[in-house]
């Protein structure tokens, strides 16, 4: 029988929405679901995210209503006492995604192709693998859906490992492939230490754009060059 995927075929700009919906649920629970302002910041975060991109407003909406569309997302309406419409994902009850599956495409759709050892240093905050082979196995599984929703592909030059990928994205193989031609991967001493303050500088970016948009006008943060900005 084949799963409720058959139909999912998602941009760049979806994957990277549904992503950030995804991290902040499993990450920061206490500020989910998210507020537009909040899924904006989410996408647009410097770290934990590849590649790093600028969306504007209107996009994210946009893409948002897609989403819905798709049957990926859900708008929450203001309840007593609230100002904001929020939006959370349903696309682990669509996909029938467990908690480890979940944490698995939340990092792929968020940073491309990656190896069994990135991606579990990178799922730390969002599930607990004992070990490369409890990730390597959900991987194995999600291949075996229908249609899949993972896949091996080329290892990066000078890389030991074979790379993962998820199959939700339209292209996503296509651009790993490039990605394997073009790219060296770099020597970086501590890696681990640099993906786990990523992760803090992420959460900490979450919470600070859900503190700015409860707190409104009573802040006025501080533009480029330092001075107050103003409305317009």
């Amino acid at each position: 029988m084949s799963d409720a995927s058959g139909a999912i075929e998602l941009t760049a700009v979806e994957a990277r929405v549904l992503g950030a919906l995804l991290e902040k649920q499993l990450a920061t629970p206490d500020a989910y679901p998210l507020t537009l302002k909040a899924v904006i910041a989410a996408c647009n975060q410097t770290s934990s995210r590849e590649p790093v991109v600028s969306y504007e407003p209107n996009l994210v909406e946009t893409t948002l209503l897609a989403l819905k569309a798709k049957g990926l997302t859900r708008v929450v309406h203001p309840g007593s006492g609230e100002r904001a419409t929020k939006y959370r994902q349903v696309a682990d009850e669509v996909l029938r995604l467990g908690p480890p599956e979940r944490a698995l495409l939340c990092v792929l759709l968020l940073r491309g192709a990656q190896t069994v050892a990135e991606l579990k240093a990178r799922t730390e905050r969002l599930h607990a693998f004992d070990s490369l082979r409890d990730i390597e196995s959900v991987l194995d599984a999600l291949t075996r859906r229908d249609p899949p929703l993972a896949a091996r592909v080329d290892r990066l030059p000078g890389q030991k490992e074979d790379r993962w990928i998820q199959l939700l994205e339209t292209g996503a193989a296509e651009r790993a492939a490039a990605s394997a031609r073009v790219r060296v991967t770099p020597s970086v001493r501590g890696g681990g230490r640099v993906e786990e303050l990523e992760d803090r500088v992420g959460v900490l970016e979450t919470r600070l754009a859900a503190l700015v948009e409860a707190l409104g006008d009573l802040v006025a943060l501080p533009d480029l060059d330092g001075e107050p900005s103003q409305e317009r």
